[in-house]
């Protein structure tokens, strides 16, 4: 956590100026004329990089994980409340530079700071990016209780339950992005703001499939019915353009806000009821005229060294104990190991996987990682990684 705290201290001395307030009642009256909030400042990368090439480098060194994989829910959602607009964008942009060779050929888009700048709509249509108060920290249909509500969801895109793997199995399963990997359905993992954005940008070329395969659609369609799914579970064409006019087109219209007036790395933030000069980018032809006519493909992506070592071994810090990689420690590691060691040929574990399972940092896996485990959940010992004594 030494680095995310560094970013932080980096985020408030290069913005020094303090958010302004920020309330509904003010929105309404200056409608007209007031249509972002929040302030400049200078950006946090390295302005020199090729951006387009290069993304911005991740200068918060965000991990897989912006939150201690054992923190609490109430652990996890205080350091998201505490982050600033900036620090929302640059948790995105870590992410989508993560995937980008794969984004981009999904969604038929080779300007970078254009799916910047979607990701950034989105994220004001679901959270206004936490207008300046709340960071990443924003929920919403969790009265119902955990993990019941499909529209119970979290985080900078506002990213549902349905994203995750293991979730209710009453809901679509959304496992048609082999290339990224899919979180299980955990609070620790739920409350993650860096695995929510990882999830949400998932959840959205999960609908890119569906648009490209079995709707057969084309060019900015393939986004622009995505971003319908992403909002009503359904990404088929509709017949009005009313079904688009308050969600995939008003997200055009604030990305185009982003990337035309130079906010895409500062405080600066807009909602969907802004006025004033937002009224520019909500045109008739505001797809076809920003987003262009790249055809969105299927075309196999081959991941990069980076994106291959993250995904395949289930990104996050080594938890010692977690053989399964669902970021928790429990009896089903113990059994997963003496699974692999017994019937290897129907039970393996990722790479990842063997890393977390040596419970004694022997370089083998054995029974005894195995039984490590289970003395460590009986609380016979207190911790992990444990090496038994030699007699």
């Amino acid at each position: 956590m030494k680095t995310r705290f560094l970013g932080l201290l980096t985020a408030a001395a290069l913005c020094t100026a303090a958010v302004p307030a920020y309330t509904p009642a003010e929105q309404y009256v200056y409608a007209d004329e007031w249509y972002f909030a929040g302030e400049t400042c200078e950006p946090l990368h390295d302005t020199s990089r090729d951006v387009q090439k290069e993304g911005v480098g991740n200068p918060l060194n965000f991990g897989e994980r912006n939150t201690p994989a054992d923190a609490s829910t109430e652990e996890i959602r205080a350091i998201n409340h505490k982050m600033t607009v900036q620090e929302v964008k640059y948790a995105l942009y870590k992410e989508i530079d993560e995937h980008w060779d794969l984004i981009s050929t999904r969604l038929g888009q080779k300007d970078r700071e254009k799916v910047y700048a979607l990701f950034l709509g989105l994220g004001s249509r679901e959270s206004t990016l936490g207008e300046g108060k709340i960071g990443s920290d924003h929920e919403t249909a969790y009265e119902d209780g955990w993990g019941v509500n499909s529209a119970h969801a979290y985080g900078t895109l506002q990213t549902a339950v349905t994203a995750f793997a293991g979730c209710d199995p009453s809901f679509m399963p959304e496992d048609n992005v082999p290339e990224m990997f899919q979180y299980s359905f955990t609070e620790p993992n739920f409350y993650d703001c860096i695995i929510s954005n990882h999830m949400g940008i998932r959840k959205i070329l999960h609908f890119v499939e569906i648009c490209i395969n079995e709707e057969h659609m084309h060019d900015y369609q393939v986004v622009r019915n995505s971003l319908k799914g992403f909002n009503t579970g359904w990404c088929y064409m509709a017949e009005d353009d009313g079904a688009y006019k308050t969600y995939a087109d008003e997200i055009c219209s604030m990305a185009q806000f982003y990337y035309y007036e130079g906010h895409l790395y500062d405080n600066v933030f807009t909602w969907t009821s802004a006025g004033g000069e937002m009224e520019k980018y909500r045109t008739d032809d505001r797809w076809s005229k920003w987003w262009g006519d790249g055809e969105p493909s299927m075309a196999e992506v081959k991941p990069t060294e980076s994106q291959s070592e993250t995904d395949s071994n289930a990104p996050g810090d080594i938890l010692c104990g977690d053989a399964n990689c669902d970021d928790q420690v429990n009896m089903a590691d113990a059994v997963l190991i003496m699974q692999s060691i017994g019937n290897p040929d129907k039970y393996t574990l990722t790479p990842k996987g063997e890393k977390n399972a040596d419970t004694d940092e022997s370089g083998d896996i054995t029974n005894k990682d195995a039984l490590a485990i289970q003395k460590y959940k009986l609380d016979i010992i207190s911790s992990l990684p444990y090496r038994a004594p030699i007699a």
